[in-house]
């Protein structure tokens, strides 16, 4: 069974033929990530619970039952989303034999439609991370070049796809952690508007940035998934129901064609010190649109060069408060050693978390500590603001922007490790959308030195449909 080929819409359609079963394809993906363990893209395996799911599935394929969008498609979880009674971790020591209790809404709607769950994938610890290399379990290989990083924060989910281990994967993305990492692996990486997916059951790194999103090989698999997994949920009170979506889609009604799309290249992303080949790359793509009768536009977001300080400043502090619940008492690992509570405190956090939860955790209750949330936490959220008005202003004279989702290609395991600064600015494309809360998308467009180069389509707030269409024209024409 060659698995490099199968979309979503393929395997249903192998399915379907009898050309393979639900289980041979399940069985088939656990030899593909047994034999390419070197990889280090899973952390956990469910593969009891995958076939007997796959068993299902062939049973209602043989008696011709309608088939659900997702049924007999193998998907990989990123491991800060709970999955019940598999091991979550989240990259990290301290939740190192944490079996979750629940499902996270979007892993039962996966379920409900039919996908089968083949295990947990590496990633950066608690989402902290551009390259996978800050797992307490290990870093996580690009299957393009095992010397390289594959992305991150969701590296083991980006790897699962693109080395076809897995049909399609689940990551989450606070800063760029979907998009960068589909970027360095050569696939689809789709970040949805803040709140038009559930929240719940995702172990929270920064809570009004945070949001989960499919990692799939074709733009149309990332809309099926995310249609799947989108809607409000009771469970989370940011979650956005489907008739605001339906209300503000109705705004681009009226635009059913490629062409009557306006395209913003805001001159911000163009910046000095991006990869020549990368940016070649791009501007290629821009012109071909254009010459396939796309109407772009030239246009400006100011306070860009504020986001990424603007969201080091945010996400750290939301880090600080929503990583205080690990603290040796309630889940988790516990140091025994300690003589009193406030040792257990410490001596658990000090053992069990890995260098950037501490640089993160102390940065952030730097900045929200007396003196200092004036001077830093409160003038990040005005910026914010900015960077919000910006994006406003921007969509009343164009439907979506098109950008480069990182400056540079994949690079070398090991080599930015030691520079946290260095590391950050793989951030600088990507974190623009969720400060402001909107969808982005990145997919491939070309290769620059042997590696895949990622293109970035943004869209207004739960403007995904036409994200989607102007991605896939993209996409098609490649």
């Amino acid at each position: 069974m060659d698995l490099k080929n199968l979309t979503i819409k393929k395997t249903q359609e192998g399915l379907f033929s009898k050309e393979f079963s639900a289980v041979e394809l399940a069985k088939e993906c656990f030899r593909e990530i047994e034999k390419e363990k070197d990889l280090n893209a899973f952390l956990a395996l469910n593969k009891d619970g995958a076939l007997v799911q796959a068993e299902i599935i062939d049973k209602k394929i043989a008696s011709g039952e309608i088939l659900e969008k997702l049924d007999g498609i193998p998907v990989a979880i990123k491991d800060n989303i709970l999955v019940k009674d598999i091991i979550s971790t989240s990259g990290s020591k301290i939740l190192e034999n944490y079996v979750a209790p629940y499902d996270a809404t979007v892993i039962q709607k996966l379920k409900e439609s039919g996908a089968i769950i083949l295990g947990k994938t590496n990633m950066d610890e608690f989402a902290m991370g551009s390259s996978t290399e800050n797992s307490a379990f290990g870093p996580t290989k690009n299957s393009r070049n095992r010397e390289c990083v594959p992305g991150g924060s969701s590296g083991g989910s980006a790897v699962a796809v693109a080395a076809d281990l897995s049909v399609a994967a689940l990551g989450s993305d606070t800063g760029g952690s979907v998009r960068q990492p589909a970027s360095f692996c050569g696939v689809v990486g789709f970040k949805p508007t803040y709140g038009a997916v559930s929240r719940y059951g995702l172990m929270a790194m920064a809570s009004s940035l945070d949001q989960i999103g499919p990692i799939t090989k074709t733009v149309e698999d990332a809309e099926t998934i995310f249609n799947v997994i989108k809607g409000k949920d009771k469970f989370d009170s940011t979650s956005v129901g489907n008739e605001r979506v339906k209300i503000i889609a109705e705004k681009f009604s009226g635009k059913k064609n490629f062409k009557d799309l306006k395209i913003g290249i805001p001159k911000e992303y163009f910046i000095s010190g991006m990869d020549g080949e990368v940016e070649k790359n791009i501007k290629s793509k821009i012109s071909e649109l254009e010459k396939r009768g796309a109407k772009i536009k030239a246009v400006s977001l100011p306070h860009t060069d504020y986001a990424l300080a603007v969201y080091y400043i945010i996400m750290p502090a939301e880090v600080s408060a929503n990583l205080a619940r690990y603290d040796g008492i309630r889940y988790g690992a516990r140091e025994k050693s300690a003589k009193n509570l406030l040792e257990t405190y410490f001596k658990t956090r000090a053992k069990n978390f890995g260098d950037e939860p501490k640089r993160r955790i102390m940065l952030g209750t730097y900045v929200l500590s007396s003196g200092y949330y004036d001077a830093y936490y409160l003038q990040a959220q005005k910026m914010r603001t900015l960077i919000q008005e910006d994006f406003k202003k921007v969509f009343t004279e164009v439907d979506c922007l098109i950008t480069p989702t990182t400056p540079t290609t994949a690079f070398k395991i090991g080599e930015k490790v030691d520079d946290p600064l260095t590391m950050y600015l793989n951030d600088i494309f990507t974190v623009s959308a969720n400060v402001a809360g909107i969808p982005a998308i990145s997919l491939p467009c070309g290769e620059a030195h042997g590696l895949p180069v990622g293109i970035q389509v943004m869209g207004q707030w739960f403007g995904e449909e036409v994200l989607f269409k102007v991605a896939e024209e993209i996409e098609h024409n490649s």
